[in-house]
């Protein structure tokens, strides 16, 4: 069983990296090929097929995870993010919840909500009438998908419930969908359209807005880890966090930045396997607002041996077929590289990816600060946009933080000395 526990992975060079991810995932030399290309894996005709108005394309870096044990598997997690410290700090979370058997996660099935909004309709008419037709309209729905249908998934059930706006009542048809490993956006919304001229016939009613929700209640990810004590740093430092912790669940100014915090492990994820990570991030701060006040998407704790416990729970609406994960190159490398194979495996891996990242922030914040790691990585940025040679980026790192003076104008400077 391949081992994503690898020692100074960060010191190899990008061959050595690329040879240690292509055996651990038995990449093909095509698909090697694809990661050492520098256009970003995506031509501009492609972009131009993707997008309107395409003028070119934009590259960001793509970096792996190591360390990552979850329910058992070992994964190399690829990342997609272009701020400093991040995947260091997923990688250095999962090395110490390995310690403890690594994570455990659990994904719901992938429940799809779509959403049919009926106006100028007597609502508790409407509703019966919906409800004694249940069974012609999950018909019709799953009618416009055969693949879903031959796998026993599809539209499952309708529910109804009314809003009271200021325009007046409205009537909120949902649809809910097993889209089995897909996100599932497409064919949500091509039902949702498809049932809408039934439901007005049905009910006398008006259908306007016909979509999916992104709130993805249906499909919740949950994660698990026990960080060691003394791993953590001891006592102090385990109580130091679940105080910042309890700062960040009582707090919104300082939740935000916390559950920021949490995105950066896993929409870097989602982006490297090529997710929709808007509808993940509004999905998820809509979560943790679900108390009726914002709050950590993460908790911890400790238990009875006073080792640190980190729980992660969020809505997670992705997939491993349709969508740009069947189009991108490199998107579709990383998925290989991954090696989840349902979209339940895919939402386990990105929960767990936030969860560690959690962790490393806020630890960080509870005992040296977080500058101190992210500045080097900053510092390294300024001096490559200074003009400095691979070799010199070191040589004027080590004196920008030497002498406190992070920034370009003294990158420049240190050049020109050189």
């Amino acid at each position: 069983m391949p081992d994503s526990s690898i020692s100074k992975f960060f010191e190899k060079s990008r061959k050595e990296r690329l040879d240690v991810v292509a055996n651990f995932a038995n990449l093909s030399s095509e698909e090697l090929d694809i990661l050492q290309n520098d256009n970003g894996g995506i031509t501009f005709e492609k972009a131009d097929k993707m997008v309107e108005n395409a003028i070119g394309t934009f590259s960001l870096p793509l970096g792996v995870a190591t360390n990552f044990k979850i329910n058992g598997k070992d994964y190399i997690v690829p990342m997609v993010i272009e701020e400093p410290s991040v995947i260091a700090a997923a990688s250095k979370g999962a090395k110490i919840a390995r310690i403890k058997g690594g994570f455990e996660v659990s994904a719901n099935e992938s429940f799809s909500i779509g959403q049919i909004q009926i106006l100028d309709v007597d609502i508790p008419f409407a509703i019966t009438k919906i409800k004694n037709s249940t069974n012609e309209i999950l018909k019709l729905a799953n009618s416009k998908s055969n693949t879903l249908s031959k796998m026993g998934k599809g539209a499952k059930e309708i529910f109804c419930k009314e809003i009271d706006a200021p325009s007046g009542k409205m009537l909120i048809v949902e649809l809910l969908i097993d889209v089995g490993d897909a996100m599932g956006a497409n064919v949500t919304n091509t039902m949702c359209e498809a049932v809408s001229p039934l439901i007005e016939k049905i009910t006398g009613g008006r259908a306007l807005l016909r979509i999916l929700s992104n709130y993805s209640t249906r499909r919740i990810a949950k994660a698990k880890a026990v960080f060691e004590k003394e791993a953590v740093g001891g006592e102090q430092v385990v109580d130091n966090i679940i105080s910042a912790f309890e700062f960040a669940d009582n707090d919104v100014y300082r939740a935000v930045t916390h559950n920021k915090g949490i995105m950066n492990g896993t929409i870097a994820v989602a982006n490297a396997i090529g997710q929709d990570s808007r509808a993940i991030e509004a999905a998820a701060n809509a979560y943790a607002a679900q108390s009726g006040r914002y709050r950590s998407l993460s908790k911890w704790s400790k238990d009875n041996d006073g080792n640190l416990v980190g729980t992660l729970e969020i809505p997670l609406s992705v997939g491993i077929v349709g969508g740009i994960a069947n189009v991108h190159p490199v998107a579709k490398v990383c998925t290989k590289i991954l090696g989840a194979t349902s979209a339940q495996e895919l939402a386990c891996v990105m929960t767990a990816t936030g969860l560690a990242q959690n962790y490393s922030a806020i630890r960080a914040l509870a005992t040296e600060g977080i500058q101190k790691g992210h500045m080097r990585l900053h510092a390294r940025n300024l001096a490559a946009a200074a003009g400095a040679t691979p070799e010199q980026i070191d040589e004027i790192v080590q004196k920008m933080i030497k002498e406190k003076k992070i920034s370009l104008d003294g990158a420049k400077e240190l050049l020109e000395q050189i």
